[in-house]
């Protein structure tokens, strides 16, 4: 026995000593958030935790960092761009708000990124091929082992056009493995834009089929798209991770290869939380942050008497006291009987104390405006029905409901305006911001109403709606929620 558990130590030792430790790092979805809130967060904090730890190492990023805050929005996506290139990311794919600025807005980005982009299922139409500066995948040789990195697009683009094409991603994903295995690597990493749960948007999500399908010749996969924070969760084989959002985390990956044959061993994940007086600020990309700041944003003009939440205290409540608060901003200025809100547009808290158009432009980035409809309470039962599991993906004003959770299906149903219930046949002003009521994303119900019976409200937008609110009923504090009831 004695004899057994010595060779026993000295396989593991021999294993260690043989093994190759690779580091990748990765983010997700930061969407402009370029400085720290509430003394966490920050490409400068981001950038100290990299260039401080084990060299050399690969930076990857899995999309959605053009659009979300002030500086990215104005800029069009270039400051990020900026930013990632002082960081020093070495690869990233496309998200869906890369599409904010329309297709003639993806170029400048790509162009003004050192880093590559990867993505294996995004073609020109007209031509069928990737488009210029766009690959499907990469080989980085970090320290002697040969990682290639395979890109993968989000398919739902904010703004939909017609230059680009995207394919499907496990046919994309299928053909360019082959095409990466002739090359040999040690390690293959999938980087990819979407997550192994959507329940955000409501779409049943691809990114766990790849574990099943390609386990033993993929070995890691960077997700994101849903804000998620996933480690060390394994499908047949193969990591998956999610880094969360906003810069607010990091994921640390390790790799270990064989020393000698560079066969793949194993490979496990850290998440590192960018707290500033923990992991500290790069000052160079710091300083640079700064100079990207846009004027007149941190101007007060409004005051939260506590903190404001996007999520209810209370389980069974499934409406957040700042989306009802939204809400019903948005009801009023509409001036119609129910005002739909989705919940996703709402990208962060209010913070108790003083509020900017910076907090303002950060809680919704978006230049949506506010559309209005008469709809039956027909389309009312389909589209709350439809939203409500497996999280409710809309806040109402004017409207509340009750319904149960039988097995993943909606069950027991109730919907009110103005306290009564809702009739099939009866007509109901309604209005939402425009994305959602031309059929954006999770509010594809919406085009079931034609565009022509929409009305905008001009010179409106969700934002002006909010900076309004707080302007005139600061100190602002968080409404009671209940609007939204899942019965037990």
């Amino acid at each position: 026995m004695k004899k057994l558990f010595l060779l026993s130590v000295f396989v593991l030792a021999a294993a260690a000593l043989f093994a190759k430790t690779t580091v990748i790092y990765h983010t997700s979805d930061t969407h402009g958030f370029y400085y720290p809130r509430k003394g966490q967060g920050g490409f400068a904090a981001l950038a100290s935790v990299v260039k401080s730890g084990p060299q050399p190492y690969l930076l990857l990023d899995s999309g959605d960092f053009a659009n979300g805050t002030a500086e990215a929005k104005n800029s069009k996506g270039l400051k990020s761009t900026a930013l990632m290139n002082a960081v020093g990311y070495h690869a990233t794919t496309i998200g869906n708000h890369e599409f904010d600025f329309y297709d003639e807005g993806l170029e400048p980005l790509v162009q003004n990124l050192k880093a590559p982009v990867l993505a294996a299922n995004f073609f020109e139409r007209k031509t069928g091929k990737y488009p210029p500066l766009v690959l499907p995948y990469r080989i980085f040789n970090v320290d002697g082992v040969d990682v290639a990195v395979i890109g993968l697009a989000n398919r739902t683009p904010t703004n939909d056009g017609k230059t680009y094409k995207f394919t499907n991603p496990l046919s994309a994903l299928k053909k360019t493995l082959a095409d990466v295995e002739k090359e040999n690597p040690d390690v293959v990493v999938v980087l990819v834009h979407d997550g192994l749960r959507d329940e955000k948007h409501g779409t049943q999500s691809y990114v766990a089929k790849i574990g099943k399908k390609f386990g033993g010749r993929v070995h890691v996969v960077l997700g994101g798209h849903v804000h998620n924070i996933v480690q060390n969760k394994y499908i047949n084989g193969v990591l998956f991770v999610e880094s969360g959002c906003h810069v607010q985390n990091v994921s640390k990956i390790t790799i270990e290869t064989d020393d000698q044959t560079g066969q793949f061993v194993s490979a496990k994940s850290e998440l590192i939380p960018l707290v500033i007086e923990k992991v500290g600020e790069n000052e160079e990309v710091a300083k640079y942050a700064e100079t990207l700041k846009e004027p007149g944003l941190d101007e007060v003009f409004g005051q939260a008497a506590s903190d404001i939440s996007r999520y209810a205290a209370v389980p069974e409540h499934k409406d957040g006291p700042l989306n009802d608060w939204i809400a019903d901003l948005g009801r009023a200025a509409a001036g119609t009987q129910i005002f739909v809100h989705n919940n996703g547009g709402t990208r962060t808290d209010i913070a108790q104390g003083p509020i900017t158009r910076r907090d303002t432009t950060d809680i919704h980035p978006f230049d949506n405006g506010i559309v209005k409809m008469t709809v039956d309470g027909k389309f009312l039962k389909y589209l709350v029905k439809k939203s409500l599991l497996p999280r409710s993906l809309f806040t109402y004003s004017g409207m509340t409901i009750t319904y149960r959770n039988k097995n993943g299906k909606v069950k027991d149903l109730k919907i009110f305006v103005d306290g009564e219930p809702v009739e099939n046949h009866k007509k109901y002003t309604l209005a939402t911001n425009s994305y959602i009521g031309y059929g954006g994303s999770e509010g594809w119900p919406f085009k079931k109403i034609k565009d022509a019976h929409k009305q905008e409200i001009p010179g409106v937008t969700i934002r002006s709606v909010l900076e309004n609110g707080l302007k005139t009923q600061s100190p602002v504090k968080p409404l009671p929620t209940g609007r939204i009831v899942e019965f037990k």
